[in-house]
């Protein structure tokens, strides 16, 4: 790095001048050898630090001298901890008491910040550039190693900090067992943790399989054998009344009972070999964490490189399960070109994202719309913010405090509570230039309220899904307001879009409606262990149909009108009806269940349920409910139950829309 280009960086923490991924070999080694994970104990910080080899040790010795000789206000976590969050290795975000008022107070004193005029898409101008997940990591970190990566609420990491953190944890994974091609589960809520651990497995050439944090016992019984799971990692500090702990013993019978934590033998899942349990308990069944890093001590780190250097951008590197029309949800497998080059493209390209740029997502880490900008702000060099779980307060605060420049709001839920909330209307968001808002299909006093608190703000509309590495189209930052906020953008450098006859398979007219079939890098390499629906959704020649309704005007820009498929979209989330159906039906009173989805003014549309009892059998409604919320994740759980004795018939199948006309009327919503 130039000399230049120190003195633009004055927040540096360490007195460092390279970064942990740029050094040769021994240097990496040692610097990474020395990462404090956040929960690890003194005992595992030690054990995780020894040199596998003499020479390396020496590195480290001079690495550390360089790091400790000149403690900056932000020290490496290398330096003496001044705080217990410096002692964790994680540098706390300071947000409270004087400190926080008078930043406050400069921001009000500051002149307003001029937002870039956003330049034309070129496409003649765009390389393609691509790589590995766990590579785009690193790159960021030789290029801006002291620069913030990751923004909680009350922790922050640079990318020297996440980098060498990542490797640490990648030589443990190694130590289990984990090898290129595994799947690894990351039942986790958002938090720092998980991002380490997500690059970790890339590093490893390894599969992350990332599970929706509110799936009960059976949900993740299912994911645990579908996906061939051979290692999972999980925490025990309860977020939210959510414990996994429990949720895995009742997932996994005979967890408990499990002799060796270390190569676990549990009937019905013959790939799992182990679960790391993050913090500081100790359970049957489980390692610990401390357990963890003093095995990463044992691992080499050129093991991992070597393992890195192997991984091929066509191979998976992402599974997220996703529901569909069926019972269970299915595993969505996706490379690291589609990860990385899709972000790429909505990041760098569409949106203009550049390394001075703080952007913001509330979403849960295990969904693709939080994965998919991590991915394109860290390819910019940019700070990626994010919080634990999502509170309207707690994010206007974030917003203003830590300076945003682009958010990711997405859904009418998280949009609503945050316009509604009480400081709403004294929130600073003048530095905030682009929002992913999704106007098109938000309710018109969203639109309205955002426009009004943020009108230089340039508010872009988005389609996409899981099947297609998150986006496919989005607004150009060129277009007109009308068309930012009354439409879905166009398709994304790379990617082709046809609309379609779902009956012929025929090219629709302009403004017609029909399926939306996607073709490009980012589509989905297939469902897991299931060619039968793979084939429904992949076509011979390459097009992904993803059963959604949609229609383009004559400027080629989308709009999404509903989906072909029998299923939901509760919240944001995908909901099959099958599986609610099927968890209604484990009920012994229920003879059969059939569900609808209905609007809803905060969800946009969530379940409603039609039941129809065995011979002498009954139950309430709020039986069946609570029958289902001990099963399935409460998204999924029916807001309205409703009794029959005979069901509205075509020939052979129920008609579904007769029973939501019905209760439609009955609840006097309009359709």
């Amino acid at each position: 790095m130039s000399t230049k280009a120190k003195k633009k960086q004055p927040r540096s923490r360490a007195a460092t001048p390279k970064s942990a991924a740029s050094r040769a070999p021994k240097g990496r080694a040692a610097v990474a050898a020395k990462a404090k994970p956040r929960t690890g104990t003194k005992r595992a910080a030690v054990a995780g630090s020894q040199a596998p080899t003499k020479a390396a040790s020496k590195a480290a010795s001079k690495v550390v001298a360089r790091a400790t000789a000149k403690p900056t206000r932000r020290s490496s976590p290398t330096a003496k901890a001044a705080s217990p969050a410096a002692a964790r290795g994680v540098r706390p975000a300071v947000r409270t008491g004087a400190v926080k008022k008078t930043a406050a107070a400069a921001r009000r004193r500051a002149k307003p910040v001029a937002i870039p005029t956003p330049r034309p898409e070129d496409w003649a101008s765009i390389r393609i550039a691509v790589t590995t997940i766990g590579d785009l990591l690193l790159t960021a970190a030789d290029r801006y190693p002291d620069s913030d990566a990751l923004v909680f609420v009350d922790q922050k990491l640079t990318y020297r900090e996440l980098a060498r953190r990542a490797i640490l944890r990648a030589r443990g994974l190694q130590a289990l067992g984990v090898k290129p091609r595994d799947h690894v589960g990351l039942l986790l809520p958002t938090c720092v943790e998980f991002v380490e651990y997500f690059f970790a497995i890339a590093l490893c050439g390894a599969v992350a399989v990332p599970i929706n944090a509110r799936y009960r016992a059976h949900e993740l019984a299912y994911v645990l054998e579908n996906g061939d799971l051979s290692t999972v990692i999980t925490t025990g500090d309860v977020p939210e009344q959510v414990d996994f702990v429990a949720r895995l013993n009742a997932a996994l019978p005979g967890l408990a009972a499990a002799k060796d934590a270390f190569l676990l033998e549990l009937d019905g899942f013959p790939k799992l070999r182990n679960l790391v349990l993050l913090g500081k308990k100790r359970v049957p069944g489980f390692l610990t964490e401390a357990e963890f890093h003093r095995l990463s001590g044992t691992v080499p780190e050129m093991n991992v490189h070597e393992a890195r250097l192997r991984t091929r951008v066509r191979d998976v590197g992402l599974m997220l399960y996703t529901s569909g029309t069926t019972a269970n949800p299915k595993g969505c497998l996706l490379t690291h070109e589609a990860m990385v080059r899709n972000s790429i493209a909505l990041g760098r390209h569409r949106y203009q994202l550049t390394h001075a740029d703080r952007f913001w997502s509330p979403l849960p880490m295990f969904h693709i719309a939080a994965i998919l900008p991590l991915i394109a702000i860290f390819d910019v060099g940019g700070a990626y913010l994010t919080m634990g779980h999502f509170d309207a307060g707690e994010a206007l605060t974030m917003l203003e405090e830590e300076a945003a420049t682009a958010t990711y709001p997405c859904f009418v839920t998280i949009m609503a509570d945050l316009i509604y909330h009480e400081k709403f209307k004294g929130t600073d968001l003048t530095r905030v230039r682009l929002m992913n808002s999704n106007f098109a299909v938000q309710p018109p006093g969203i639109k309205d309220a955002m426009l009004a608190a943020m009108p230089n703000t340039i508010q872009v509309g988005t389609f996409g899904m899981t099947e297609t590495a998150g986006t496919v189209s989005t607004s150009m930052l060129t277009d007109s307001l009308e068309s930012r906020t009354g439409r879905l953008g166009k398709p994304l450098p790379g990617l082709e879009v046809r609309i379609v006859d779902p009956e012929t398979g025929l090219d629709v007219g302009v403004d017609e409606r029909g399926e939306i079939l996607v073709r490009g890098y980012s589509t989905l390499e297939g469902y897991y262990k299931d060619p039968e629906k793979t084939a429904l959704a992949l076509d011979s020649g390459g097009w992904y149909h993803t059963g959604d309704v949609g229609s383009r005007d004559a400027a080629g820009t989308m709009m999404f009108h509903g989906r072909t498929k029998d299923m939901l979209k509760v919240g944001g989330e995908n909901v099959a009806a099958a599986e609610i159906e099927a968890c209604l039906q484990r009920h012994p009173a229920v003879k059969l269940a059939q569900v609808v989805g209905v609007p809803d003014p905060r969800y946009a549309e969530v379940p409603a349920a039609f039941v129809e009892f065995k011979p002498d059998q009954s139950a309430t409604e709020a039986e069946l409910i609570a029958h289902c919320r001990g099963e399935i994740a409460g998204f999924k759980v029916p807001r309205h139950v409703r009794f029959v004795t005979e069901w509205p018939m075509s020939t052979s199948k129920i008609q579904k829309f007769r029973l939501r006309e019905q209760l439609l009327e009955a609840l006097g919503i309009r359709s």
